[in-house]
Protein backbone atom coordinates (compact mmCIF):
# COMPACT_ATOMS: atom_id res chain seq x y z
CA UNK A 1 0.00 0.00 0.00
CA UNK A 2 1.27 3.55 -1.11
CA UNK A 3 2.47 5.22 1.76
CA UNK A 4 1.71 2.90 4.56
CA UNK A 5 4.13 2.69 7.88
CA UNK A 6 5.23 -0.13 8.89
CA UNK A 7 2.97 -1.09 12.22
CA UNK A 8 3.66 -3.79 15.11
CA UNK A 9 -0.06 -4.94 13.48
CA UNK A 10 1.61 -5.94 10.50
CA UNK A 11 4.10 -7.60 12.13
CA UNK A 12 1.53 -10.06 14.08
CA UNK A 13 -0.29 -10.43 10.59
CA UNK A 14 2.65 -12.05 8.86
CA UNK A 15 3.64 -14.24 11.89
CA UNK A 16 1.17 -14.68 13.99
CA UNK A 17 0.49 -18.16 12.46
CA UNK A 18 4.37 -19.23 12.68
CA UNK A 19 4.23 -17.98 16.51
CA UNK A 20 1.82 -19.74 16.99
CA UNK A 21 2.91 -22.61 15.34
CA UNK A 22 6.01 -22.97 17.35
CA UNK A 23 5.09 -21.63 20.90
CA UNK A 24 0.97 -22.22 21.19
CA UNK A 25 1.00 -24.06 24.53
CA UNK A 26 2.80 -21.14 25.71
CA UNK A 27 0.75 -18.09 25.64
CA UNK A 28 -1.71 -16.70 28.16
CA UNK A 29 -5.61 -15.83 27.34
CA UNK A 30 -4.53 -12.26 27.86
CA UNK A 31 -1.93 -12.44 24.83
CA UNK A 32 -3.93 -14.08 22.91
CA UNK A 33 -6.42 -11.12 22.85
CA UNK A 34 -3.35 -9.05 22.13
CA UNK A 35 -2.50 -10.66 19.20
CA UNK A 36 -6.18 -10.92 17.57
CA UNK A 37 -6.91 -7.65 19.01
CA UNK A 38 -3.95 -5.51 17.43
CA UNK A 39 -4.71 -7.23 13.95
CA UNK A 40 -7.59 -6.52 13.71
CA UNK A 41 -7.51 -3.00 14.76
CA UNK A 42 -9.29 -0.33 12.06
CA UNK A 43 -9.82 -3.05 9.98
CA UNK A 44 -12.88 -3.87 8.32
CA UNK A 45 -13.21 -7.47 11.13
CA UNK A 46 -14.49 -5.09 14.00
CA UNK A 47 -16.69 -3.07 11.83
CA UNK A 48 -17.13 0.53 11.52
CA UNK A 49 -18.95 3.15 9.73
CA UNK A 50 -19.40 5.28 6.69
CA UNK A 51 -19.16 9.21 7.48
CA UNK A 52 -20.22 11.68 5.15
CA UNK A 53 -19.91 15.69 5.02
CA UNK A 54 -23.19 17.81 5.49
CA UNK A 55 -21.85 20.48 2.84
CA UNK A 56 -19.68 18.91 -0.08
CA UNK A 57 -21.05 15.30 0.19
CA UNK A 58 -17.73 13.23 0.44
CA UNK A 59 -17.82 9.97 1.97
CA UNK A 60 -14.94 8.31 3.86
CA UNK A 61 -15.17 4.86 5.88
CA UNK A 62 -13.83 4.76 9.16
CA UNK A 63 -12.76 1.15 11.23
CA UNK A 64 -13.29 0.72 14.86
CA UNK A 65 -10.28 0.56 17.10
CA UNK A 66 -9.99 -2.74 19.36
CA UNK A 67 -9.57 -0.50 22.34
CA UNK A 68 -6.93 -2.89 23.70
CA UNK A 69 -4.42 -0.76 26.15
CA UNK A 70 -1.33 -2.48 24.22
CA UNK A 71 -2.26 -1.58 21.05
CA UNK A 72 -0.17 1.22 19.80
CA UNK A 73 -2.75 3.17 17.88
CA UNK A 74 -5.34 3.16 20.43
CA UNK A 75 -3.98 5.08 23.18
CA UNK A 76 -3.97 8.62 21.93
CA UNK A 77 -7.02 9.35 22.98
CA UNK A 78 -7.23 8.07 26.40
CA UNK A 79 -3.84 9.84 27.07
CA UNK A 80 -5.53 13.25 26.25
CA UNK A 81 -8.08 12.70 28.07
CA UNK A 82 -5.77 11.38 31.40
CA UNK A 83 -3.99 14.57 31.22
CA UNK A 84 -6.26 16.46 31.33
CA UNK A 85 -7.76 15.19 34.56
CA UNK A 86 -4.43 15.44 35.71
CA UNK A 87 -3.80 19.13 34.59
CA UNK A 88 -6.54 20.29 36.92
CA UNK A 89 -4.57 18.68 40.26
CA UNK A 90 -1.35 20.23 39.46
CA UNK A 91 0.45 22.01 42.10
CA UNK A 92 2.66 25.07 42.08
CA UNK A 93 5.56 22.93 43.67
CA UNK A 94 8.62 21.87 42.19
CA UNK A 95 7.91 18.24 41.04
CA UNK A 96 10.45 15.41 41.45
CA UNK A 97 10.55 12.27 39.33
CA UNK A 98 12.08 8.94 41.55
CA UNK A 99 12.28 5.75 39.52
CA UNK A 100 12.06 2.42 41.00
CA UNK A 101 13.82 -0.68 39.31
CA UNK A 102 14.22 -4.59 40.06
CA UNK A 103 16.67 -6.25 40.07
CA UNK A 104 17.59 -8.16 36.52
CA UNK A 105 18.18 -11.51 38.52
CA UNK A 106 13.75 -11.44 39.62
CA UNK A 107 13.40 -12.04 35.78
CA UNK A 108 13.74 -15.74 36.25
CA UNK A 109 9.97 -15.73 38.37
CA UNK A 110 8.57 -12.38 36.86
CA UNK A 111 6.52 -13.61 33.80
CA UNK A 112 4.76 -16.76 35.62
CA UNK A 113 4.41 -14.55 38.43
CA UNK A 114 3.81 -11.40 37.02
CA UNK A 115 0.59 -10.35 38.86
CA UNK A 116 2.42 -10.44 42.29
CA UNK A 117 5.33 -9.24 41.40
CA UNK A 118 3.73 -5.95 39.41
CA UNK A 119 2.09 -5.64 42.76
CA UNK A 120 4.83 -6.00 44.59
CA UNK A 121 6.41 -2.77 43.13
CA UNK A 122 3.79 -0.74 43.12
CA UNK A 123 3.01 -1.34 46.93
CA UNK A 124 6.90 -1.76 48.12
CA UNK A 125 7.72 1.56 46.58
CA UNK A 126 4.80 3.32 47.68
CA UNK A 127 5.13 2.04 51.15
CA UNK A 128 8.99 2.96 50.99
CA UNK A 129 8.46 6.76 49.82
CA UNK A 130 5.70 7.47 52.19
CA UNK A 131 7.53 5.82 55.07
CA UNK A 132 10.68 8.10 54.37
CA UNK A 133 8.56 11.19 53.45
CA UNK A 134 7.21 10.78 56.60
CA UNK A 135 9.64 10.43 58.53
CA UNK A 136 10.79 14.21 60.39
CA UNK A 137 14.67 12.86 59.73
CA UNK A 138 13.75 13.95 56.40
CA UNK A 139 11.04 15.82 54.87
CA UNK A 140 8.26 15.03 58.10
CA UNK A 141 5.13 15.12 55.89
CA UNK A 142 2.39 13.13 54.03
CA UNK A 143 3.25 12.98 50.30
CA UNK A 144 1.05 12.29 47.05
CA UNK A 145 2.26 11.18 43.95
CA UNK A 146 1.36 8.67 41.08
CA UNK A 147 3.26 5.54 40.05
CA UNK A 148 2.83 4.65 36.21
CA UNK A 149 4.24 0.64 35.79
CA UNK A 150 6.80 -0.16 32.42
CA UNK A 151 7.83 -3.77 32.19
CA UNK A 152 10.33 -3.03 29.08
CA UNK A 153 13.83 -2.07 28.09
CA UNK A 154 14.26 -0.48 24.93
CA UNK A 155 15.36 -3.77 23.48
CA UNK A 156 11.93 -4.93 24.59
CA UNK A 157 14.04 -7.33 27.46
CA UNK A 158 11.37 -7.43 30.32
CA UNK A 159 13.03 -4.78 32.86
CA UNK A 160 10.30 -3.86 35.37
CA UNK A 161 10.46 -0.73 36.71
CA UNK A 162 8.18 2.48 38.24
CA UNK A 163 8.08 5.95 37.64
CA UNK A 164 6.98 8.18 40.19
CA UNK A 165 5.84 12.22 39.93
CA UNK A 166 6.39 13.28 42.90
CA UNK A 167 4.72 17.08 44.06
CA UNK A 168 8.46 18.62 46.04
CA UNK A 169 6.14 18.48 49.62
CA UNK A 170 3.24 17.06 51.85
CA UNK A 171 1.09 17.91 54.57
CA UNK A 172 2.02 17.74 58.10
CA UNK A 173 0.38 15.68 59.94
CA UNK A 174 -2.52 18.30 61.92
CA UNK A 175 -3.21 19.21 58.11
CA UNK A 176 -2.31 23.02 59.07
CA UNK A 177 0.59 23.29 57.14
CA UNK A 178 2.33 22.84 54.24
CA UNK A 179 6.48 21.62 54.41
CA UNK A 180 8.37 21.94 51.37
CA UNK A 181 11.24 19.54 50.28
CA UNK A 182 14.79 21.48 49.89
CA UNK A 183 15.18 23.23 46.43
CA UNK A 184 16.45 20.86 44.11
CA UNK A 185 16.13 17.75 46.56
CA UNK A 186 13.54 15.34 47.55
CA UNK A 187 14.48 12.25 49.59
CA UNK A 188 17.88 10.64 49.68
CA UNK A 189 17.92 7.52 47.15
CA UNK A 190 20.42 5.59 48.96
CA UNK A 191 17.79 5.26 52.32
CA UNK A 192 14.59 4.87 49.77
CA UNK A 193 16.74 2.08 47.81
CA UNK A 194 17.81 -0.03 51.13
CA UNK A 195 13.91 0.50 52.24
CA UNK A 196 12.32 -0.54 49.03
CA UNK A 197 14.80 -3.85 48.96
CA UNK A 198 14.03 -4.95 52.12
CA UNK A 199 10.26 -4.40 51.61
CA UNK A 200 10.26 -6.26 48.64
CA UNK A 201 12.33 -8.86 49.91
CA UNK A 202 10.01 -9.65 52.66
CA UNK A 203 7.01 -9.81 50.82
CA UNK A 204 9.09 -11.97 48.66
CA UNK A 205 10.17 -14.93 51.21
CA UNK A 206 6.32 -14.72 52.48
CA UNK A 207 5.06 -15.30 49.47
CA UNK A 208 7.22 -18.45 48.92
CA UNK A 209 6.91 -19.77 52.39
CA UNK A 210 2.72 -19.38 51.65
CA UNK A 211 3.18 -21.17 48.26
CA UNK A 212 2.17 -18.23 46.66
CA UNK A 213 4.78 -18.16 43.48
CA UNK A 214 4.64 -20.95 40.58
CA UNK A 215 7.49 -22.11 39.29
CA UNK A 216 6.65 -23.88 36.17
CA UNK A 217 9.33 -25.97 33.61
CA UNK A 218 12.61 -24.15 33.59
CA UNK A 219 11.35 -22.33 36.36
CA UNK A 220 11.25 -25.34 38.78
CA UNK A 221 14.66 -25.11 39.79
CA UNK A 222 14.13 -22.61 42.52
CA UNK A 223 11.44 -24.20 43.68
CA UNK A 224 13.08 -26.10 46.82
CA UNK A 225 13.76 -23.99 49.84
CA UNK A 226 17.07 -24.33 49.80
CA UNK A 227 17.66 -22.95 46.65
CA UNK A 228 15.53 -20.15 47.02
CA UNK A 229 16.98 -19.24 50.04
CA UNK A 230 20.36 -19.05 48.38
CA UNK A 231 18.91 -16.85 45.26
CA UNK A 232 16.56 -14.72 47.82
CA UNK A 233 20.32 -13.92 49.51
CA UNK A 234 21.86 -13.23 46.77
CA UNK A 235 19.17 -10.36 46.05
CA UNK A 236 19.84 -8.97 49.55
CA UNK A 237 23.53 -8.94 48.87
CA UNK A 238 22.64 -6.86 45.72
CA UNK A 239 22.10 -2.87 45.84
CA UNK A 240 19.00 -2.14 44.52
CA UNK A 241 18.35 0.65 41.98
CA UNK A 242 16.33 4.18 42.86
CA UNK A 243 16.99 6.79 40.56
CA UNK A 244 16.20 10.77 41.23
CA UNK A 245 16.14 12.25 38.26
CA UNK A 246 16.55 16.40 38.61
CA UNK A 247 13.39 17.96 39.43
CA UNK A 248 10.97 19.29 36.74
CA UNK A 249 10.95 23.11 36.14
CA UNK A 250 7.18 23.50 36.72
CA UNK A 251 3.66 21.96 36.39
CA UNK A 252 3.76 22.44 32.44
CA UNK A 253 6.93 20.77 32.67
CA UNK A 254 5.06 17.57 34.50
CA UNK A 255 2.27 17.48 32.15
CA UNK A 256 4.77 17.49 28.84
CA UNK A 257 6.80 14.10 30.45
CA UNK A 258 3.45 12.25 31.84
CA UNK A 259 2.09 12.72 28.25
CA UNK A 260 5.63 10.54 27.09
CA UNK A 261 5.13 7.89 29.91
CA UNK A 262 1.52 7.61 30.29
CA UNK A 263 -0.63 4.97 27.76
CA UNK A 264 2.60 3.80 26.65
CA UNK A 265 3.27 0.21 25.01
CA UNK A 266 6.75 -1.77 24.82
CA UNK A 267 7.22 -0.45 21.50
CA UNK A 268 5.52 2.46 19.30
CA UNK A 269 5.03 1.74 15.77
CA UNK A 270 7.45 5.35 14.74
CA UNK A 271 10.15 3.30 16.04
CA UNK A 272 9.40 0.35 13.42
CA UNK A 273 11.98 0.69 10.70
CA UNK A 274 11.24 -2.19 8.43
CA UNK A 275 10.15 -5.88 8.00
CA UNK A 276 12.45 -8.17 5.69
CA UNK A 277 13.90 -11.74 5.53
CA UNK A 278 11.85 -12.44 8.22
CA UNK A 279 13.63 -9.70 10.47
CA UNK A 280 12.13 -6.86 12.05
CA UNK A 281 14.27 -3.92 12.26
CA UNK A 282 13.22 -0.96 14.83
CA UNK A 283 15.06 1.82 16.56
CA UNK A 284 16.45 1.75 19.70
CA UNK A 285 18.79 3.63 22.51
CA UNK A 286 21.75 1.91 24.03
CA UNK A 287 21.68 3.62 27.24
CA UNK A 288 24.73 1.83 28.47
CA UNK A 289 27.05 3.32 26.13
CA UNK A 290 26.20 7.23 26.27
CA UNK A 291 22.71 6.85 24.69
CA UNK A 292 23.78 5.74 21.30
CA UNK A 293 20.96 6.11 18.82
CA UNK A 294 21.17 2.21 17.12
CA UNK A 295 18.72 0.06 14.84
CA UNK A 296 18.06 -3.31 16.06
CA UNK A 297 17.60 -6.54 13.84
CA UNK A 298 15.36 -8.77 15.37
CA UNK A 299 13.95 -12.54 14.12
CA UNK A 300 9.97 -11.59 13.90
CA UNK A 301 9.42 -14.70 16.04
CA UNK A 302 11.39 -13.24 18.40
CA UNK A 303 10.00 -9.81 18.12
CA UNK A 304 6.90 -11.08 18.86
CA UNK A 305 8.18 -13.00 21.75
CA UNK A 306 9.72 -9.64 23.47
CA UNK A 307 6.48 -7.96 22.64
CA UNK A 308 4.42 -10.69 24.67
CA UNK A 309 6.60 -10.46 27.77
CA UNK A 310 4.81 -6.87 28.68
CA UNK A 311 1.00 -7.66 28.20
CA UNK A 312 -0.52 -7.04 31.71
CA UNK A 313 -2.38 -9.40 33.67
CA UNK A 314 -6.31 -8.89 32.49
CA UNK A 315 -8.01 -5.82 35.11
CA UNK A 316 -4.63 -4.80 36.06
CA UNK A 317 -3.66 -1.13 37.39
CA UNK A 318 -0.54 0.20 35.89
CA UNK A 319 -1.16 3.92 36.62
CA UNK A 320 -1.98 4.27 40.52
CA UNK A 321 -2.25 6.81 42.83
CA UNK A 322 -0.62 7.51 46.49
CA UNK A 323 -1.02 9.83 49.26
CA UNK A 324 -2.61 12.69 49.27
CA UNK A 325 -3.42 12.15 45.33
CA UNK A 326 -5.30 8.69 46.34
CA UNK A 327 -8.76 8.22 45.07
CA UNK A 328 -10.62 8.28 48.27
CA UNK A 329 -8.86 11.54 49.14
CA UNK A 330 -7.75 13.40 46.25
CA UNK A 331 -10.42 16.12 46.32
CA UNK A 332 -10.61 17.06 49.97
CA UNK A 333 -6.63 16.86 50.34
CA UNK A 334 -5.96 19.20 46.58
CA UNK A 335 -8.28 21.74 48.37
CA UNK A 336 -6.54 21.61 51.41
CA UNK A 337 -2.91 21.66 49.84
CA UNK A 338 -4.14 24.58 47.73
CA UNK A 339 -5.68 26.74 50.71
CA UNK A 340 -1.90 25.74 52.46
CA UNK A 341 -0.24 27.19 49.52
CA UNK A 342 -2.57 30.18 49.10
CA UNK A 343 -3.56 29.48 45.33
CA UNK A 344 -7.07 29.47 43.90
CA UNK A 345 -8.24 26.46 42.65
CA UNK A 346 -8.27 25.69 39.01
CA UNK A 347 -10.50 27.83 37.01
CA UNK A 348 -13.78 25.85 35.95
CA UNK A 349 -13.94 26.22 31.71
CA UNK A 350 -17.21 26.90 30.44
CA UNK A 351 -17.83 24.96 27.54
CA UNK A 352 -20.69 26.45 25.53
CA UNK A 353 -21.81 24.73 22.43
CA UNK A 354 -22.49 26.28 19.45
CA UNK A 355 -23.22 24.33 16.66
CA UNK A 356 -23.11 25.41 13.49
CA UNK A 357 -26.43 25.98 11.24
CA UNK A 358 -27.20 22.54 9.76
CA UNK A 359 -29.59 20.39 8.98
CA UNK A 360 -27.56 17.33 10.92
CA UNK A 361 -28.09 17.18 15.00
CA UNK A 362 -24.86 18.50 16.24
CA UNK A 363 -24.49 15.30 19.00
CA UNK A 364 -23.93 13.12 15.60
CA UNK A 365 -21.34 15.18 14.16
CA UNK A 366 -17.85 13.94 13.47
CA UNK A 367 -15.40 16.96 13.19
CA UNK A 368 -14.53 19.08 9.95
CA UNK A 369 -14.39 17.21 6.84
CA UNK A 370 -11.06 16.58 5.55
CA UNK A 371 -11.77 17.58 1.97
CA UNK A 372 -14.12 21.08 2.23
CA UNK A 373 -12.28 21.93 5.69
CA UNK A 374 -15.82 23.35 6.04
CA UNK A 375 -18.78 21.05 6.32
CA UNK A 376 -19.14 18.47 9.60
CA UNK A 377 -18.72 14.48 9.06
CA UNK A 378 -21.96 12.60 9.71
CA UNK A 379 -22.78 8.56 10.17
CA UNK A 380 -24.45 7.95 7.07
CA UNK A 381 -24.42 3.91 7.80
CA UNK A 382 -22.43 1.58 10.04
CA UNK A 383 -20.84 -1.05 9.28
CA UNK A 384 -21.16 -4.44 10.83
CA UNK A 385 -18.27 -6.87 11.65
CA UNK A 386 -16.65 -9.40 9.22
CA UNK A 387 -17.04 -11.86 11.23
CA UNK A 388 -17.81 -12.20 15.29
CA UNK A 389 -16.39 -12.32 18.27
CA UNK A 390 -13.23 -10.41 17.27
CA UNK A 391 -13.74 -7.60 20.28
CA UNK A 392 -12.52 -8.02 23.60
CA UNK A 393 -14.04 -8.58 26.94
CA UNK A 394 -13.30 -5.27 29.07
CA UNK A 395 -11.06 -6.59 31.07
CA UNK A 396 -8.26 -6.57 28.24
CA UNK A 397 -9.66 -3.81 26.45
CA UNK A 398 -8.47 -0.43 28.05
CA UNK A 399 -6.07 1.47 30.43
CA UNK A 400 -8.99 2.29 33.36
CA UNK A 401 -8.94 6.24 33.36
CA UNK A 402 -8.47 6.31 37.43
CA UNK A 403 -6.41 4.16 39.68
CA UNK A 404 -6.98 3.67 43.16
CA UNK A 405 -3.41 3.01 45.43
Amino acid sequence: MTGHRLEVADVLRSYTPAYLQAFDATLTPDQRRVLRDLVCCRTAALGGHVEVCADCGYEQIAYNSCRNRHCPKCQAALRAQWLEERSAELLPVEYFHVVFTLPELLGRIALPNRRWLYGTLFRAAAETLLHIAADPKHLGGQIGFLAILHTWGQNLHLHPHLHCVVPGGGLADNGTRWIACRPGFFLPVRVLSRLFRGKFLARLDEAFAQGHLAFPGQHQELAPPTVFRQWSASLRAKEWVVYAKPPFGGPEQVLKYLARYTHRVAISNQRLVKMEDGKVHFHWKDYAHGNAAKVMALDALEFIRRFLQHVLPSGFVRIRHFGFLANRCRKKKLQLCRTLLRVPPPAEESRIDTPEPTNVPEEACLGRCPVCKQGRMFVLAQLPPERPGTRSDAAGREEPRCDTS
